[in-house]
């Protein structure tokens, strides 16, 4: 009969005793011998002390933790631990292993007791050693008490991998990690992290439907458009976004979204759409927004699928510039260049402007009223330019509140004012003397002291005809008029309260 038996049945041939010296001396991973015997002597006495829980005694005797690892003996050690640590022999090692495991190797060293005391056979941790020229190594550590051993612990193996260079490299990428999360975070401008996959997946069923003019489409069906907006998911934003929005926190603001992407900004957005729809995944725009306390935000947009992500649109950078200053700032210029700083109404670059336009465009008929403030140079000389300027002030006044779209008022003179009302008859402009007239009454009354009046007159222009013609009939009239005033003399000036 053929005589099977196991390797561990069969006798021991004295060559394999060999093999397994030779393997551990060469093995290309540090290896190490050694008994802790000591160890579970000390976890003996330590138990029938009444001790249950080992890291709780550790942290009321903390010198323990030493006192197990000078009770570890070292049996022997591979060419590859001599060659790692950087020792001339094994006597070398030993002599200064207090050199070799040194500084926070403790605090690994109880994750490892700890293992052990919970009844492992193995452990591992992650500590740091030195080698004896003092340059830092830091090892993966993994124990295992051998069979046969596991009553007195005096035989378990340890290896000690390098992963030095593998540390290095994780360190590097995490400080990389965190100086791009710093430059995100601490940016000077708004940065929002979106997923616009959603949005692109709304856009190519569109075009499987066979839409082909995409803003005819949305000119057609504007709920598309608010689809796409809800369908934006805002994955991040830095803190520069919180202070330009109003937000307290990251996500009190993605949580209420719905107030930041409203109203104004839904035509920005559907240009923003229809640029995608052609293909252009880097956009810049000046858009509308809105802070969480409501005040309107004007920004300058950048848009940009990031590059790997072109396929699905589902990693988008948005970078928003404020440039509600800036908007102001250009909305007050446009003011000054159309406007009489005081009194409010148009200027008289305007006045140029729009007669011209309407020389051009009507609608006809149009009708100019032109109007000049009595007394302004007598009270000038008597009361002082400050008195002056109030009663050009409450002329603007006046005139502002007779006004409704389409007519505009202008200052075109020190105290000369003109009113184009375009589509108006003769009827018309009589209508707006006499309201003027009337306002002129109440304004009177509210404002005691000098007397606001206008000398005025109308002239209508028919299509056909010159408008400048009409203007010059307006201004003779009104000069007729202003002579009769002056003829029954004005009321003496009055000093103001």
């Amino acid at each position: 009969m053929l005589d099977i038996r196991s390797a561990q049945d069969s006798p021991r041939d004295p060559s394999s005793a060999r093999d397994d010296s030779e393997m551990f001396e060469l093995a290309p991973v540090s290896l190490w011998l050694e008994d802790f015997s000591g160890v579970r002597a000390l976890f003996d006495a330590w138990r029938a002390a009444g001790v249950t829980d080992l890291r709780a005694h550790f942290k009321d005797h903390p010198d323990l933790v030493a006192q197990c690892a000078q009770s570890i003996r070292v049996i022997k050690v591979n060419q590859k631990t001599l060659a790692q640590f950087e020792a001339a022999d094994f006597a070398a090692l030993t002599a200064n292993l207090g050199a070799v495991f040194r500084d926070d190797m403790l605090k690994t060293h109880l994750e490892e007791l700890c293992q052990l005391w919970a009844g492992q056979t193995s452990f591992m941790s992650q500590t740091v050693n030195y080698t004896l020229g003092g340059r830092r190594l830091d090892v993966l550590l993994k124990g295992t008490l051998l069979p046969g051993h596991e009553a007195q612990w005096d035989r378990v193996l340890i290896s000690t991998e390098d992963i030095t260079e593998l540390e290095g490299a994780r360190h590097r990428i995490t400080a990389a990690e965190q100086y791009t999360r710093g430059l995100f975070e601490h940016s000077p401008v708004s940065l929002w992290v979106e997923d616009f996959s959603a949005v692109k997946r709304l856009l190519d069923d569109a075009r499987a439907a066979g839409i082909a003019d995409f803003r005819v489409f949305t000119d057609v069906h504007p709920e598309f458009v608010e689809r796409c907006m809800q369908e934006i998911h805002v994955l991040d934003v830095n803190q520069h976004t919180l202070e330009m929005f109003a937000a307290p926190d990251k996500k009190t603001l993605l949580s209420r979204l719905a107030d930041v992407f409203r109203d104004d900004m839904r035509p920005h957005f559907r240009e923003q759409l229809i640029d995608l729809w052609d293909g252009k995944l880097f956009q810049q725009r000046e858009v509308l927004n809105y802070s969480l306390d409501g005040n309107e935000l004007h920004v300058h947009l950048q848009f940009s699928v990031l590059p790997g992500n072109e396929r699905n649109w589902d990693l988008v950078l948005v970078a928003l510039t404020d440039i509600t200053a800036r908007k102001k700032a250009e909305a007050y210029l446009e003011f000054l260049g159309k406007h009489d700083v005081l009194t409010k109404l148009r200027n008289r670059s305007f006045y140029v402007d729009e007669l011209n336009r309407l020389e051009r465009k009507g609608p006809f008929p149009v009708t100019v009223i032109m109007a000049d403030l009595n007394g302004l140079k007598r009270i000038n000389d008597q009361l002082g330019h400050a008195a002056g300027d109030a009663l050009l002030r409450r002329a603007g006044e006046v005139l502002a509140k007779a006004m409704e779209t389409p007519f505009h008022a202008a200052r075109i003179g020190g105290d000369e004012f003109a009113i184009l009302m375009p589509s108006t008859d003769e009827r018309g402009g009589a209508a707006m003397i006499e309201t003027i007239r009337q306002l002129l009454d109440l304004n009177n009354q509210f404002y005691p002291g000098s007397v606001l009046s206008f000398s005025m007159a109308a002239a209508t222009c028919q299509q056909g005809e010159r408008l400048e013609a009409a203007v010059q009939r307006a201004d003779l009239l009104m000069y007729d008029e202003k002579r009769a005033h002056y003829a029954n003399q004005d009321p003496p000036v009055q000093g103001g309260n």
